[in-house]
């Protein structure tokens, strides 16, 4: 898809850019921060603990993980084995296909994630859902389900 030339950012729009970026960044750094301190995991163990959690059996191919996560599959790889070393999950081929591999879900993990919850809840509500009123709330879910939108537009087909 062909980009569109467009007009240099107005000091407007380029302020507008920089509070949303630098607050997104620094909301995403304290709760990452608080995360680790209240539940000893990382927000990236955190992540994909819930993703293999919701998933069927509790596992899932290491690229469907990538791809849900949104991490490339090597950053992936290198995040797993370090979780696998400290039981949070473990790495079996795929059934029926031991081309690929999955990462399963443990005991350990699943209690770590339950663990973490409760906590990781009560930084959310402190940090983003009490700065705002319900007003704001919804425009923010609104402001970013049009950018999600937006973005998954743009992206070439078979990516």
């Amino acid at each position: 898809m062909p980009r569109k030339h467009r007009a240099a950012l107005t000091r407007t729009e380029l302020d507008g850019w920089r509070v949303f970026i630098e607050t997104t960044e620094d909301l995403r750094t304290a709760l990452a921060g608080r995360f680790q301190s209240d539940s000893g995991i990382s927000a990236g163990d955190y992540r994909v603990l819930l993703e293999l959690s919701e998933a069927s059996g509790r596992r899932l191919r290491s690229s469907h993980l990538a791809e849900a996560i949104g991490w490339e599959r090597s950053r992936l790889s290198h995040h797993l084995g370090r979780m696998e070393q400290r039981g949070l999950i473990r790495r079996e081929a795929a059934s029926g296909d031991h081309r690929g591999a999955e990462a399963v879900l443990t005991e350990e993990g699943r209690d770590a994630l339950r663990r973490s919850s409760v906590p990781h809840f009560h930084a959310i509500r402190e940090l983003f859902i009490d700065a705002l009123t319900p007003t704001q709330l919804a425009a923010a879910r609104d402001v970013a389900e049009t950018l999600r939108d937006h973005l998954a537009g743009l992206k070439e087909p078979g990516e």
